[in-house]
């Protein structure tokens, strides 16, 4: 290893372990029981039989075991409690945007191991997968502080080879590699269109979750003259005249039509969804959904 590669090395380390001193510490004194509140098993599992007792419902008798040994017994549930948790990490272009505190690309970091945290703190196995307009990369569901803190690493220092978004194709990837139900995170500012469908079958077959991030630059444009724009993800480029008050009509409409065409699309999918910035806190809106889904 070079020196060089070692100061980069040096300086990944502190990275996560930043990261994780502040997400770690969220999750715990904040997320962990309403996480757990939010989402629960997968329901009851057999867990074994007994004598049958004063007071025991007659419907728990097993009537197989009941004739074999000559008197009554019944069966013994308790809760599945272990979860499988996936989080879509959307890495494409448009993630490296950010006007103020961070790039979305850096929130979605924090969002991810918070959840990631959370997710462990509650006995659940933890997977991630990072799209672009391809799968870029697929890290399967483990436990462990270790796993968590490759991802971490993961999503720190991973350089996508696409710039694009396909969401139907990270939807329809996540749906054939994770048979079974599972909490799904899709994390993304969801610059993409006709994943309807592939939304609706996704919703039916795992408890889905979408968290959109958005920088306040789109919703509004900044006057600052004419400037040459590029679109990160297509890499066209356009002036634009950011201090017309037409072309800032023009984008605050463009921004309100598209959030409510997402809106509209995650009701019709029975998929929670919640918008979170680049410029304010992300705990609140976090919390507010896990609340809301836990009662």
């Amino acid at each position: 290893m070079t020196q060089a590669q070692g100061m980069e090395t040096t300086e990944l380390l502190k990275k996560v372990r930043a990261i994780e001193l502040r997400t770690r510490g969220l999750s715990k004194q904040i997320f962990s029981g309403e996480y757990h509140s939010a989402f629960k098993g997968r329901g009851m599992a057999f867990s074994e039989n007994r004598e049958y007792q004063h007071g025991d419902e007659i419907r728990l008798i097993d009537w197989n075991v009941t004739a074999r040994m000559g008197h009554p017994y019944v069966k013994i549930f308790e809760e599945e409690r272990e979860l499988t948790a996936m989080i879509l990490v959307d890495v494409s272009a448009s993630g490296n945007f950010g006007t103020r505190q961070q790039t979305k690309q850096q929130l979605i970091t924090e969002i991810t191991a918070v959840l990631a945290f959370s997710a462990i703190q509650n006995n659940d196995k933890i997977g991630v997968l990072f799209f672009s307009d391809k799968i870029e990369r697929f890290i399967p569901p483990k436990k462990g502080r270790s796993h968590i803190l490759r991802i971490i690493r993961e999503l720190i220092d991973f350089k996508p080879e696409s710039k694009g978004t396909d969401l139907s194709m990270a939807l329809d990837y996540m749906n054939r590699v994770i048979k079974k139900r599972a909490i799904c995170f899709l994390i993304s500012d969801l610059q993409d269109r006709g994943f309807e469908k592939i939304l609706k079958i996704s919703s039916r077959k795992h408890d889905l979750i979408a968290i959109q991030t958005t920088d306040p630059a789109e919703e509004q444009l900044v006057g600052a003259g004419w400037m040459l724009l590029t679109d990160s993800e297509t890499g066209e480029m356009q002036w634009v005249n950011t201090g017309s008050s037409k072309n800032k009509k023009a984008l605050t409409a463009a921004f309100s039509e598209h959030q409510r065409w997402i809106k509209d699309t995650m009701t019709r999918s029975n998929v929670d969804h919640i918008n979170v910035f680049t410029n304010k806190p992300y705990v609140q809106p976090l919390m507010q959904l896990f609340k809301q889904r836990g009662s």
